[in-house]
């Protein structure tokens, strides 16, 4: 039986000089006893897990709603994809694959409704009181709004997830830990890939738009495929070959940053002068191409566009609607208006919502419910 000394203990045994061991955590804002049978880290990712915020991921939107089909990814599979990548590639390079993990669970909590259009939808709403980020909104998630223990509020979690959480909001300055670094990177990595397939099983794209593209070209060549004419099967193939490959490339070329660096504790790695998980250059020429294509091909598809418009509709009426009338707002939500000011209480409440229970509510206020969709 391994007791949290046992499980510290291994750490220093298994992982790298470089990765962040849970026994040197700064600790927690709020001081509490921690787990007799779980590190620090594994304290953080069970709570990410347990969170509301967590469960309503399944219900947000990546890039195409959740009732237009039951296999595109969503804004949960979506972060269960970063996770599933980060610890594949932490496992390799002997860094933390808990807090790899948790800070890939948690990083997109903030997300509101309907995807990158809902972000910016808010953004625009909120644009005289601070607008709206997700990455920001992730943050006041697990150090604020979820209510969850009597003696703080938020999650409470370490400062290395909280700095992982940072490092993606690009709110400091100065080179993170690498755990931190490699989710960064992650998250790229698994949107371009995801989104790629969506594309390709929605029908948005077809595989002749590809065609020029040094990734796809390569991709289908190495697959002996047709590029201008790809099957379902052929896609499920695509996907897991180009999935394989950046991992590939992301593990080999980190390593060879991190030997180059000499780097051989995490206060060196901090001290850096450039971020050590990344890319190949090729390879990150390739993505940008292939992020490139996806952003006016895909998300910006006619049929995307319009789905965007009829969620600005949407959440443009519930916004105006709270700022009108904020006894509508949960008990929970207008607790905070004496802290938070009226603004920031309604963009907390919407930006929380799914896109079924955004939908929900408009219909409770109009007696129908918009048409989202393609």
């Amino acid at each position: 039986m391994f007791d949290r000394a046992a499980l510290e203990a291994r750490e220093v045994q298994t992982l790298a000089p470089y990765a962040t061991l849970s026994r040197g955590s700064r600790g927690r804002l709020y001081p509490e006893p921690e787990s007799l049978r779980r590190t620090a880290f594994q304290k953080d990712r069970d709570r990410v897990l347990h969170t509301a915020a967590f469960r309503r991921l399944e219900y947000k939107t990546q890039v195409f709603l959740n009732a237009q089909g039951d296999h595109y990814r969503t804004r949960l599979t979506h972060t269960l994809e970063v996770a599933q990548v980060a610890r594949s590639v932490a496992l390799s390079l002997g860094l933390n694959e808990t807090l790899a993990e948790t800070i890939s669970l948690a990083h997109d909590l903030g997300h509101p409704p309907f995807g990158h259009a809902g972000e910016s939808i808010l953004d625009g709403l909120a644009a005289g009181h601070g607008g709206f980020d997700h990455n920001l909104q992730t943050l006041r998630i697990v150090t604020e709004l979820e209510d969850r223990y009597p003696d703080f509020p938020g999650l409470n979690l370490t400062r290395e997830t909280l700095d992982g959480l940072a490092k993606h909001a690009h709110l400091s300055s100065g080179q993170h830990t690498l755990e931190a670094q490699l989710v960064n990177v992650a998250d790229g990595l698994a949107y371009s890939v995801h989104d790629l397939d969506d594309g390709l099983r929605s029908g948005l794209i077809a595989a002749h738009d590809l065609r020029g593209l040094p990734l796809w070209e390569h991709l289908t060549a190495r697959l002996h495929l047709d590029p201008d004419h790809v099957g379902e099967k052929d896609r499920r193939s695509v996907q897991r070959e180009l999935l394989g490959w950046l991992i590939e490339d992301l593990t080999t070329h980190s390593h060879e940053q991190i030997e180059t660096a000499a780097v051989r504790s995490p206060q060196q790695v901090a001290a850096h002068d450039t971020t050590l998980i990344a890319f190949s250059p090729a390879m990150t020429s390739g993505l940008g191409e292939l992020n490139r294509f996806l952003f006016e091909r895909l998300y910006r598809h006619p049929r995307v566009l319009r789905q965007v418009a009829q969620a600005e509709h949407c959440l443009e009426s519930l916004f105006r609607a709270f700022l009108k009338r904020p006894a509508m707002l949960p008990p929970g939500a207008r607790s905070r208006l004496e802290g938070n000011g009226l603004e920031r209480t309604v963009c907390d409440h919407i930006a929380g919502m799914t896109d079924r229970y955004a939908l929900e509510e408009y219909r409770s206020l109009h007696g129908i419910a918009p048409e989202l969709g393609f």
